[in-house]
């Protein structure tokens, strides 16, 4: 009985077989069979355009085999990109079929490769992409295809080719020189300790933790105590200017108190120059406190 490889490898031959042996078409046919899937739906016409340009779908998918994922799975997302082009091809605009489905057949591989090829985001923005896929091709432009170190000359050159910063440079470079490393994979080979071991915790320790809390309850402590000096309408502008979650404006409080705003300002200023005194008193020094902004 054969196994579940040789049967994914005998359907990936019949399916080469099959893409190679669809007849190549002609501008005009070509043009007539966009506008009968394009105009009306038809099925037949979008399987026969899509069938002649398989081959230029495994073109494109072996240019990408040495990112070390399964032929199969490139062919299958160059697929979904020849798909999405026959789904926006504009035949009034005179382009051939296969130029136009290029693009979309190289933009879906990428995008594959950039999902799978690490279970690191490996790149964003679009000089990121250009520069995880063209890194290799212009280290070897210069001859520079060890996986040492590039030298300053070497990565300024890319970075100015590409047009992005030298700092991607180098750690482009580092990612494609190395490999996903799984956490729990022994540091040597006698298996004593793992990657995470090596790991340093951010986490506060215990004692740190505590003081953290006891400082900032203290510090909830004075600052109650100090608000005590305020006036009722003081008390009511610090609030809603500067212990709110949604501060308002001058202007806001302002209307909702009946005063115009400067007199908000000053009153808040005055409250301000109060619970600074406060702490002051409270705390034993104004420079240590640091809880009041500048009036």
């Amino acid at each position: 009985m054969a196994s579940a490889y040789e049967s994914q490898t005998s359907a990936d031959r019949q399916y080469v077989r099959t893409a190679m042996k669809a007849a190549l078409l002609e501008p005009a046919h070509e043009a007539a069979l966009a506008r009968r899937w394009r105009e009306q739906d038809d099925e037949a016409a979008l399987h026969e355009l899509t069938t002649a340009y398989m081959r230029l779908v495994i073109a494109m998918a072996s240019k990408f085999r040495h990112y070390g994922l399964p032929m199969a799975d490139l062919v299958s997302e160059g697929n979904v990109g020849l798909m999405q082009a026959a789904a926006r091809f504009e035949p009034a605009r005179e382009v051939r079929f296969s130029t136009y489905a290029s693009w979309w057949i190289r933009s879906s591989i990428q995008d594959f490769v950039l999902r799978n090829w690490s279970i690191v985001r490996t790149g964003t923005t679009s000089a990121q992409k250009s520069l995880f896929f063209n890194l290799r091709r212009l280290r070897a432009r210069i001859a520079d295809t060890g996986d040492g170190v590039m030298s300053v000359e070497n990565r300024e050159w890319i970075a100015t080719h590409l047009g992005v910063p030298v700092r991607d440079v180098e750690t482009m470079a580092s990612r494609l020189s190395g490999s996903d490393r799984s956490l729990n994979a022994p540091l040597t080979a006698d298996g004593d300790g793992e990657w995470q071991d090596m790991i340093a915790d951010e986490a506060a320790i215990p004692e740190q933790a505590v003081m953290a809390e006891r400082d900032t309850a203290r510090r909830r402590e004075w600052i109650g105590a100090a608000l005590k000096v305020l006036s009722p309408r003081e008390l009511d502008i610090i609030s809603r200017r500067r212990l709110s979650d949604e501060p308002m404006t001058l202007e806001a409080l302002g209307a909702a108190l009946g005063v115009s705003k400067e007199r908000v300002r000053q009153i808040e200023h005055q409250a301000l120059l109060k619970l600074r005194k406060a702490l002051e008193e409270i705390v034993g020094d104004a420079g240590q406190s640091g809880l009041i902004p500048d009036a």
